[in-house]
């Protein structure tokens, strides 16, 4: 795989949706949980998605239940909790693992290119800046918010 446009994932309710739907947009992928101490960075990616999505950004929300078992409810479960506490509008994917044997193909490729082969995720809200053209440009830690990432979104748009 070349790029994020070559991975097929499914939404929430389980649909394929191919990444290269995407193609031109600056992608921020983010392995999220609904009940960890980092839940409230929605509200930062919201707000990104606000300031940006008319400008070509697409925020992708990948639910994860590895770290803590912080993410334990079910699609509709999360998709309700993002909806009405935080206002999400962005894409939300379905529930997946960053790491290990049943880990999701997309996270194998995007951790190998930032971070090297078997460089693990280390938490939820780890984030993956992709420019216009598929390409992972940067990995950010969990402790990261949203808002100290808008130059770099900026500057990509």
């Amino acid at each position: 795989m070349e790029t994020i446009y070559d991975f097929t994932v499914k939404d929430a309710q389980g649909n394929d949706v191919s990444l290269g739907d995407f193609k031109g947009k600056v992608l921020l992928v983010v392995n999220t949980a609904t009940g960890c101490g980092f839940t409230p960075q929605y509200e930062g990616l919201e707000k990104l998605y606000e300031a940006y999505h008319e400008k070509g950004l697409e925020i992708l929300d990948f639910p994860c239940n590895q770290f803590g078992h912080q993410a334990p409810g079910t699609a509709e479960e999360i998709t309700e909790f993002c909806t009405l506490t935080y206002h999400t509008q962005f894409p939300q994917m379905a529930k997946i693992e960053v790491n290990g044997p049943n880990e999701a193909p997309l996270y194998t490729w995007l951790k190998a290119q930032k971070g090297g082969l078997g460089k693990k995720i280390k938490w939820n809200f780890t984030k993956f800046l992709v420019d216009r053209e598929g390409h992972v440009v940067e990995r950010y830690a969990p402790q990261t918010k949203p808002e100290d990432i808008e130059k770099d979104i900026q500057a990509l748009l």
